[in-house]
């Protein structure tokens, strides 16, 4: 008796050479999406790269301070770690660079011959102005240098460019003692006006509250540019170069403008421009402050503005930040 011949393979006898694996079944879950939403959101899951509420997004931010705060330490730490001198070069950077441009803007060329103290007034521009550029390139590199954090952890965004500009301020600090050391001892010089350390001087932590502030908003958006458009890293060191000509960092602006050959309205609209723009403003502030020349009178007006120019900067520059955080790490 014949047994019948069929095309299935018994089990455990070996597939025919040549033909092909068949893959198992897949795999269907047996709960519908709404039921798994549903569990996801009774044990308090909630989808990735998702941008949450405002509310809700500045609630966690605030409960990530620590975090922010130890990532700010630990990158103002490694920034100059491996260097001979170490965290010293935070103070010697900005000395250096003040010291170049008094060699050059302020003795060669005597850009800053209208000043009372040129070398006061140039230390403390490059010095505060540091802090300022720093801030916007380090806060356009605080998303698109960290794809691998942001692909292995979920923390709100904004953390990065908050811990950028904190560990700027850090490493500010010493440096500001640096400036403030310095304006005293131009005072010194023979040709200069002594300078005195006045009541005056504890309104400088304020003003630097300010620029931080300032600063964190300008780190917002710079983050949030870049990430969308890289090429703009590019580009930044080209604006910044002409932000600090036009901020009076290394000589006054406004005398320069007054020789320009151009009608006297435009002259006036000119100058308040450059006068009152946020880097003008803050450099105002400390050279008030420290300098204690005519040229820089205590304004209300300039605080006033300060304080309207960090605000407006860091509101705007945190909504424009969390409105992309879903994109952060995925582009």
């Amino acid at each position: 008796m014949s047994t019948p011949t069929t095309d299935a393979v018994a089990p455990g006898a070996p597939a025919a050479s040549g033909d092909a694996k068949q893959p198992p079944p897949p795999l269907v879950p047996s709960a519908t999406s709404a039921e798994r939403l549903a569990l996801a959101k009774q044990h308090g899951l909630r989808p990735l790269n998702v941008r949450p509420p405002l509310g809700e997004y500045i609630r966690d931010l605030t409960k990530r301070w620590a975090f922010t705060r130890v990532l700010a330490t630990s990158t103002a730490y490694a920034k100059n770690q491996n260097n001979y001198l170490g965290q010293l070069w935070a103070v010697l950077n900005p000395i250096l660079n003040a010291a170049v441009y008094v060699l050059i803007f302020g003795v060669v060329l005597q850009l800053s011959r209208d000043m009372d103290n040129s070398i006061a007034f140039i230390v403390i521009g490059v010095f505060m102005y540091r802090f300022i550029e720093a801030s916007v390139t380090g806060g356009a590199k605080s998303i698109s240098g960290k794809t691998q954090l942001l692909r292995s952890l979920h923390f709100p965004r904004a953390v990065l460019p908050m811990s950028t500009v904190l560990s700027l301020l850090t490493t500010l600090i010493p440096a500001i003692v640096v400036m403030c050391a310095i304006t005293l001892l131009s005072g010194f010089l023979p040709t200069y006006e002594m300078i005195h350390v006045t009541w005056w001087w504890l309104l400088l932590p304020a003003a630097v509250v300010l620029m931080w502030i300032f600063n964190t908003g300008l780190a917002f958006i710079m983050a949030r540019l870049v990430a969308t458009t890289p090429d703009l890293e590019n580009v930044l060191p080209f604006i910044m170069r002409v932000v600090m000509y036009a901020s009076g960092v290394i000589f006054p602006v406004a005398a320069k403008v007054n020789e320009l050959q151009i009608a006297e309205p435009a002259k006036t609209i000119l100058t308040g421009v450059l006068d009152y723009q946020p880097v003008a403003v803050y450099l105002y502030l400390v050279r008030s402050i420290l300098m204690q020349e005519e040229q820089f009178p205590p304004s209300g007006l300039m605080w006033a503005l300060g304080g309207a120019w960090a605000v407006l900067f860091f509101v705007i520059g945190f909504i424009v930040f969390w409105r992309g955080e879903e994109r952060y790490g995925r582009d």
